[in-house]
């Protein structure tokens, strides 16, 4: 037999809600099955000595929803196999079960879904007067709330908190974006009796005697002036705002070229933050970045270029296609072979046919030391390399006599120098290290030696401006002597 499922929606428990087409499939099912027997409309089958079952007993054998959701779908899909059978949730629209009915259907199977009341409809027509607003409204089930991204700017619709528990996490999830006094409007459980809907602080949410399947809860959209926390589309729309006709005079004068200074400092300031290894300086220093990334995806826009959308959809679709060991077919198992793959993907991505494009398209706007490593690294992955930094130190010799060469000649060495920092660069990375982290550690200890060089020749009653290079020197190596034996002074 061809099994045959007929979803219809129960709204929040009133009988008096239920649709004309609802009530008569309720009356002509070969198989009623009710999500749960704790709604209002039981009582009223049971009145009209209408027979039917529940997936009650489920709920204890599984915590987790999606689980629940899957083992409600299999006892259902079976039962239909001897007679068809009409499901009864609250909302056919948001519940977790009726997704998994339409995921596991058989090739054989039938699924149809009764138009009905839903839960906005019910819930919103109950709101006090002036709370309902105009503009669309979100409805997700309270189990789904910690994977949905929240946007304060809709209004929303929680439903099904059916205990403290999962009422206190819908809270801190909340939290996260809303002010915990802000005034929501909850819907009480409505299995016994219909009860009216009650406006309390954000924070009480989890502090209520009962809670059930028709528990929900109503939180209207917040302007963004009213606003203590914010999302990334927060800060899109005030981009587009001060970006805007009326907007800021600065702001409306910003080009990619104007803009890029900053890029390029902010994203300094957070490798700042990052070693400091101040994570709340850190967070500001981010939003610095990404700041600048709407920034110059705002500008993008006003020239018909692209749009903060391209921003997005460009780096998730590189990072798709670049991760095919996870979502694709390859089978990357360790780090190493997940960059040997990232950059066999990248080069197929980019058209790069040759080693040399492969070289050439490691950006010119890295720092040049940064920049020298990446090549380098590139040109090894072809056997271009030396295997040991002791084979590779030769050349640095070599280059800096070179260097000698043509200042005894009275030559500019300006070639010849770049040419001793990238072989330095070519040492460093076969020693495992990251010359512009060790120039930069060497240039803060330099300057750290200069201080207390500066301070033993105060100490002493004198100046730098009184001294000979060949005096300093002896203050220097004095500074530099005591900190070789006492590393931390």
């Amino acid at each position: 037999m061809k099994p045959v499922i007929t979803v219809v929606s129960l709204g929040p428990g009133d009988p008096g809600l239920l649709t004309l087409q609802t009530a008569d499939a309720l009356r002509a099912a070969k198989q009623l099955i009710l999500r749960t027997e704790h709604h209002g409309v039981a009582q009223w089958l049971k009145e009209q000595t209408i027979p039917y079952t529940t997936m009650d007993a489920l709920y204890d054998e599984y915590w987790d929803f999606d689980e629940l959701h899957a083992a409600i779908a299999k006892k259902l899909w079976c039962t239909a196999q001897t007679a068809p059978v009409t499901y009864a949730v609250m909302d056919a629209t948001t519940d977790g079960s009726v997704a998994a009915l339409a995921a596991s259907m058989p090739e054989d199977g039938k699924l149809v879904r009764m138009a009905g009341l839903s839960l906005a409809d019910a819930y919103l027509s109950a709101l006090p007067e002036g709370q309902v607003q105009a503009s669309g409204i979100r409805v997700i089930p309270a189990m789904d709330c910690e994977k949905t991204q929240l946007d304060p700017r809709m209004p929303l619709l929680i439903t099904e908190i059916n205990s403290p528990v999962l009422a206190g996490m819908v809270k801190l999830w909340l939290t996260d974006l809303y002010d915990d006094e802000m005034t929501v409007t909850l819907f009480p459980s409505s299995v016994k009796t219909n009860r009216k809907p009650v406006q309390l602080p954000l924070m009480e949410l989890d502090r209520q005697r009962t809670y059930d399947h028709t528990v929900a809860v109503y939180l209207p959209a917040v302007p963004l002036r009213l606003r203590k926390r914010f999302c990334f589309a927060d800060l899109v729309e005030i981009l587009d705002i001060l970006c805007g006709e009326n907007g800021c005079p600065w702001d409306r004068e910003q080009t990619h070229e104007s803009l890029r200074k900053y890029l390029i400092e902010e994203a300094y300031e957070t490798v700042g933050a990052i070693d400091e290894g101040d994570i709340d300086h850190l967070a500001d220093e981010l939003g610095d970045v990404l700041l600048q990334v709407v920034f110059h995806a705002n500008v993008g826009k006003s020239h018909g270029d692209f749009t903060i959308s391209d921003v997005t959809t460009n780096i998730c679709r590189k990072m798709i296609y670049r991760h095919a060991h996870i979502f694709g077919t390859d089978d990357c198992k360790t780090a190493d072979e997940v960059s040997t793959n990232w950059e066999k993907l990248k080069k197929a991505e980019k058209g790069l046919t040759t080693q040399a494009s492969v070289l050439a398209d490691v950006s010119k706007g890295l720092p040049a030391l940064m920049r020298a490593h990446k090549v380098q690294k590139k040109a090894a992955n072809v056997g271009f390399d030396w295997d040991t930094a002791l084979e590779a130190l030769p050349k640095v010799h070599e280059e800096a006599d070179e260097v000698k060469a043509e200042l005894d000649a009275s030559r500019d060495p300006a070639e010849e120098l770049g040419d001793l920092l990238f072989s330095c660069v070519n040492v460093t990375r076969l020693c495992g290290l990251d010359a512009e982290e060790l120039l930069k550690n060497a240039t803060e200890k330099f300057i750290s030696r200069f201080t207390a060089m500066e301070n033993l020749i105060n100490s002493a009653g004198k100046s730098l401006e009184g001294l000979t290079l060949r005096e300093m020197d002896v203050y220097w190596n004095q500074v530099k002597s005591a900190q070789k034996n006492c590393p931390e002074a």
